[in-house]
């Protein structure tokens, strides 16, 4: 029921989802409502149903895959068991840390504490190399900060210091139920903190992860191991991958000029008090239900939830956690039509089709970048509703009954990293997806130049058999077209018809894209929303998806000889429906590349010509915008 006090031409969002919010119940596990959250706690609560159904013997798991999630779901559920069990499962972790004493004996054993999943001072794995997306790279970047981006460490955020404290508070819980005597308690959280200010002085912000390119600094490996000194990086390579690359990919390349800054002699007592607590904060949700819930403390205070989940739903997200894809495929098979795939199958072949049309009346580029984003177009790949069988990585993974959960986290996690290494020597897998079909989602990878749309997101008011076709074109079609509009945002933009980084444009070309795309960084950058000022920047291709992906969608409505501009507009709004709460809302403001829920239904709409004609917008009207200020790129 649209809300009548609001008119849509001053709001669109309100006018379709005010009355709604009114009366929308956040639960009290939950940071947000809505749209894309109401269909995953569906699915959520589908999908725990059946885990208790076959952990009860009611059901027989599908698969040899499914059947290992589900012993692991027991065991995370058994909390008998985890609660007479309290700390010790992780005290001889903590004990191994204790045992280094020397920055070089460290060293020399940074290999095998990383393949037992110890933390090291700089973060690193195998993924697809983004100049040949044929072959395998190994890229190395920084550590995390304790809070969610660097820009909370700036002396003018009130924030840091409330939730610092939290964070304080959590810890001396949780640390108070170790070996370590009080004074080492204080020096240890003491330590921790400091550390965690210096690693916040070398590491990027959110902004500035949000550019991909930006990540490919290759370095020859002898470089990266002199950068890296006192540890011996050679020789940690040499111990965890098949071969030593000649070149690392550096991701963040003022982490590895500033490294020494951070990590030293002096701050070694530092950095291991820090392991030792991510090690010990890090493994509180597989410890006893106290810990569990003590563990949690600073997070909920950082997405405003007011209770943990609950210990069926803590055990059903662990085994998912961990067998997403599996399950993903279960759910879609058994949950997802083939007259719905069929369709919106259809619907994407349409959208890619109207891209092709829409670049050929194209009035800023020329012939020959026309022609490439063309070539990139009849390349790209869909991937609909869910694979045909998971990862090859999951037939590494065990479960062991006779084990105790926390040890059989730690084998997954030891097989997970394993098998990462050991691609380097191998080819890419193209087929390989990067969602599960339970995930209520869709995404473009670069790195493929391909789009992928689990069935989980398949489902009203995206898409349904029962919506009109202006209404489902307003939903998943502008969602497919966003996603197609990825492999021209100012990150694709920068990448072949096989995923690979390679400039394909005319430098005039170029020259245009980039001035259209400051006007949509300028378009949303200062504006003030319920989580504080928006970073124009930071959402910047997301913000050109949802131009695009609007725009070819309206496009393809078009096409249709009953289309419903009204219909599809107010489906538009309804997508974007969302209440969350205020913590939540700076939280996901300061981290997310995604524009609030509410400016994404709001300014997108605006660009569109056929927005004023629909609705009779005019000078005057909240949602009105000069035709010289509308931001139009594709």
């Amino acid at each position: 029921m649209a809300e009548t006090t609001v008119r849509i031409q001053d709001d669109l969002f309100d006018y379709v989802n005010g009355e709604w919010e009114k009366n929308a119940v956040i639960p009290d596990d939950e940071s947000s409502t809505g749209g894309f959250n109401d269909l995953a706690r569906d699915v959520e609560k589908k999908m725990m149903g059946e885990f208790a159904d076959m952990a009860a013997g009611k059901e027989e798991a599908p698969d040899k895959y499914f059947a290992q999630a589900i012993t692991l779901y027991k065991q995370a559920l058994d909390f008998k068991t985890r609660d007479a069990a309290g700390i010790k499962p992780v005290l001889p972790r903590l004990a191994k840390l204790q045992s280094y004493q020397t920055l070089s004996a460290f060293s020399a054993d940074m290999a095998e504490l990383s393949q037992n999943l110890y933390l090291v001072p700089f973060g690193g794995g195998v993924q697809p190399d983004m100049k040949d997306t044929s072959k395998n790279s190994y890229a190395l970047a920084g550590l995390d900060t304790i809070l969610p981006d660097t820009t909370y460490y700036t002396p003018d955020n009130p924030q840091a210091k409330q939730l610092l404290a939290v964070w304080e508070k959590m810890a001396r819980k949780i640390i108070a139920e170790t070996p370590l005597s009080a004074a080492d308690q204080d020096q240890y959280i003491k330590d921790t903190l400091a550390f965690d200010q210096e690693i916040a002085k070398h590491v990027k912000s959110r902004e500035e992860w949000a550019d991909y390119p930006a990540m490919y600094n290759p370095t020859p490996t002898a470089e990266v191991a002199k950068q890296l000194a006192p540890l011996d990086f050679t020789g940690y390579l040499k111990e965890l991958l098949p071969v030593v690359p000649e070149q690392i990919i550096v991701a963040d390349p003022r982490f590895l000029k500033e490294f020494s800054e951070l990590f030293n002699e002096e701050s070694f007592p530092r950095f291991m008090h820090w392991n030792y607590l991510m090690e010990l904060l890090g493994n509180t949700g597989l410890l006893s239900n106290e810990l569990r819930l003590a563990g949690g403390e600073f997070g909920r205070a950082m997405t405003g939830r007011p209770e943990a989940p609950s210990q069926e739903k803590h055990a059903y997200r662990l085994a998912n956690g961990h067998f997403s894809e599996p399950i993903g495929i279960y759910y879609g098979r058994k949950y997802f039509g083939e007259k719905a795939k069929q369709d919106v199958t259809e619907m994407v072949q349409d959208m890619i089709q109207t891209y092709k049309e829409r670049l050929s009346g194209n009035d800023w580029l020329s012939q020959a970048t026309k022609d490439k984003a063309v070539v990139k177009l009849n390349k790209m790949v869909l991937k609909m509703g869910y694979p045909d069988h998971p990862k090859k990585v999951y037939d590494r993974f065990h479960v062991d009954p006779d084990k105790s959960l926390f040890d059989n986290i730690i084998a997954l996690g030891k097989a997970g990293q394993a098998y990462n290494a050991e691609q380097l020597t191998q080819p890419v897998d193209r087929t390989e997806w990067n969602m599960p079909g339970h995930l209520v989602n869709a995404s473009y990878d670069p790195s493929r130049n391909d789009i992928t749309f689990p069935a989980a997101i398949l489902q009203a008011p995206f898409y349904s058999l029962d919506q009109t076709r202006s209404e489902n074109l307003g939903g998943i079609g502008a969602v497919i077209a966003h996603e197609i509009s990825h492999g021209f945002d100012n990150n694709g933009a920068k990448f072949d018809e096989f995923g690979n980084m390679k400039d394909w444009w005319t430098d005039a070309d170029f020259t245009e894209f980039k001035k259209r795309t400051q006007g949509m960084i300028d378009e949303f950058d200062g504006l003030k929303v319920a989580g504080g000022t928006v970073n124009g920047k930071q959402i910047v291709s997301e913000n050109i998806a949802d131009d695009g992906g609007l725009a070819a969608a309206l496009a393809t409505a078009k096409k249709d000889a009953d289309v419903d501009l009204k219909a599809f507009f107010l489906n538009w709004g309804r997508i974007w429906r969302e209440k969350a709460r205020p913590e939540y809302a700076k939280f996901i403001l300061a981290i997310d590349v995604h524009a609030p829920n509410k400016l994404r239904a709001n300014i997108q709409v605006q660009n569109q010509d056929d927005w004023y004609t629909t609705f009779d917008v005019k000078p005057g009207d909240g949602l009105y915008k000069k035709p010289e200020d509308r931001v139009k790129i594709w």
